[in-house]
């Protein structure tokens, strides 16, 4: 592909199509069975053929490999199993070269065990990083101070024999929770996000960003009002989500710290940042507040698309609940990510059925107002692997086992090269074994198949950059019987029909009064304009262009 350069946008986000990168199973150069720096630089021509504006890292730093890198022992260093300060500025000036911007992932709400900081913290009550993560006395009976859940599974409170105090931690007991009403703290990680400013990086997404800050009262939890067993913030079996999380997370002065990012950002050239936001029921809300002013997050993300519920209505009740809810703030959809069932297993009948879902998905998502993160390998319309047991490395999965199988089954390595070993992506033994089922759907068996959906993902790409209202404009949804999605993208100069049978059945749409329609052609679907009706075979999709002055009903 034709190298370019990054033209100055301060609002790129805004529409951008962000692909994540999980760097353990992406590509690996040496050999060791885990991807490297040097293998997402090497795939970066791929990357780029895609017509994705971005690419999301997940972490690459330091850390002892507890939870495989959200557990960071130190912000500014790259592990050596992924390289080098070095490689990582290679892969920056291939990206920009390229025309992508690159994002890393920032894991501010805890740190790793092994990090100084709480090494220096834990080792007394009265040393110079003492209030640095959450301490608290046992109760008198010696238990937690309160009934905090991890989301890992039991009590958030670990009993350090140090100390004689507990800490807080709301996932592996490896990861304490650092303390963000320590003003030095904060100005600590501010510092750790300038040193990758300065390396270029052009912005961040916030893991766990709502979880920054606890009540300093330590108040128990109340009872969740209703258990969502279906809730993808943590798997029916796990009893974290049987509390209502009013004191543990998304508390008020977390507003304070994101203006202080901001702050820093705005004094780099085009930054952006995603937050990640698990708030149960209230997550829109927590959205809202984190959005809007233009003073804090640039976008944020829910979960509400990452629960095994694949209708219309759904699709625009929570659509329509973020444009009433949130404002001037603005969204970031995702269907996958390495935290959660992939997609096409989650709303696919069957095996046949879901390449037509991973192609009429994307078609949907590409649709939506908001920004987009597609994770690696849902364009080639990978299901969920299935990992033996004796496979596992996610402690999760191995916690919750056979109930609940943890995150490997979406973090498989990328399969490049179906007739190469390990698919192309390691000439060791990889970390995580390659699902025979994904050789068949590897990316040189699909590339230049017009029919296939690493193809077809190229083409919408390519279809929502080359129309503004899909980018940037505004939504609207209209009313109709079944499982059908009808809504309309407007902006200055261009207003287009988008419907999509998510149905098993045909279904048509009759246009409203007025509406003058030219369909759009090329994208591989096969509804077709009769009179005044769009007839949609089941996972069928159909795009068409509003003549000036029609009105809608």
């Amino acid at each position: 592909m034709a190298s370019t350069h990054l033209v100055a946008d301060p609002d790129w986000w805004r529409g951008a199509v962000i692909y994540q990168i999980y760097p353990r199973s992406f590509q690996d150069t040496n050999g060791d069975g885990v991807g490297d720096l040097a293998g997402i630089t090497e795939r970066l021509d791929y990357v780029a053929s895609l017509g994705v504006d971005a690419i999301w890292i997940s972490p690459f730093f330091r850390s002892p490999m507890k939870d495989f890198g959200y557990d960071v022992s130190d912000y500014c260093a790259v592990d050596p199993i992924f390289g080098t300060l070095e490689d990582f500025d290679r892969l920056i000036e291939k990206a920009h070269g390229l025309g992508i911007r690159v994002m890393i992932d920032q894991v501010l709400s805890h740190t790793s065990d092994q990090h100084a900081w709480f090494k220096e913290s834990r080792s007394s009550k009265d040393n110079a990083k003492a209030d640095w993560y959450v301490w608290a006395d046992a109760k008198p009976d010696g238990t937690p101070p309160n009934n905090w859940l991890s989301i890992f599974g039991g009590s958030a409170w670990e009993w350090d024999t140090t100390r004689c105090q507990y800490y807080l931690h709301n996932f592996l007991t490896s990861q304490p929770d650092l303390n963000f009403h320590t003003p030095a703290v904060q100005d600590a990680l501010l510092e750790t996000v300038e040193f990758w400013l300065k390396r270029g990086v052009d912005g961040f997404r916030l893991d766990t960003v709502n979880f920054y800050v606890h009540s300093q009262g330590l108040e128990d939890n109340p009872p969740a009002a209703m258990r969502d067993r279906n809730s993808p913030e943590a798997p029916a079996v796990n009893p974290y989500n049987w509390q209502d999380h009013l004191h543990d997370k998304s508390q008020p002065e977390n507003l304070e710290f994101l203006k202080k990012l901001r702050a820093l950002l705005d004094r780099y050239p085009d930054q952006t940042t995603v937050g990640e936001i698990g708030d149960g029921p209230r997550s829109l809300h927590t959205m809202a507040a984190y959005t809007s002013g233009g003073d804090k997050l640039h976008m944020c993300y829910t979960f509400d698309f990452l629960s095994p519920i694949f209708t219309a209505e759904h699709f625009r009740t929570r659509s329509e609940a973020f444009e009433s809810i949130v404002g001037d703030g603005w969204p970031c959809w995702a269907f996958s990510n390495h935290d959660i069932v992939r997609h096409v297993t989650r709303w696919s009948t069957s095996r046949e059925d879901a390449e037509p879902v991973a192609k009429l998905a994307v078609a949907i998502l590409l649709s939506l107002r908001g920004s987009v993160c597609l994770y690696q390998g849902e364009e080639l319309g990978l299901l969920e692997a299935d990992v033996a047991y004796e496979d596992l490395q996610d402690p999760y999965g191995i916690r919750f086992w056979p109930e609940y199988k943890g995150r490997d089954g979406c973090r498989t390595p990328m399969v490049w090269e179906s007739n190469a070993p390990a698919g192309g992506f390691s000439a060791g033994r990889p970390w995580l074994p390659v699902s025979p089922e994904h050789i068949a759907r590897a990316a040189n068996r699909q590339s230049g198949d017009a029919n296939s959906v690493l193809e077809h993902y190229r083409r919408m790409i390519a279809f929502r950059h080359a129309h503004p209202a899909l980018d940037r404009g505004a939504i609207r949804f209209h009313d109709i019987a079944g499982d059908v999605l009808a809504l309309e993208r407007t902006t200055d100069g261009e207003r287009m029909l988008c419907l999509f049978n998510l149905g098993t059945a045909p279904a048509a749409f009759d246009l409203p009064a007025g509406y003058a329609v030219t369909p759009l052609s090329g994208l591989a679907f096969g509804a077709r304009l009769d009179g005044r009706s769009v007839r949609l075979a089941p996972r069928d999709a159909f795009f068409g262009l509003i003549a000036a002055g029609g009105e809608g009903g």
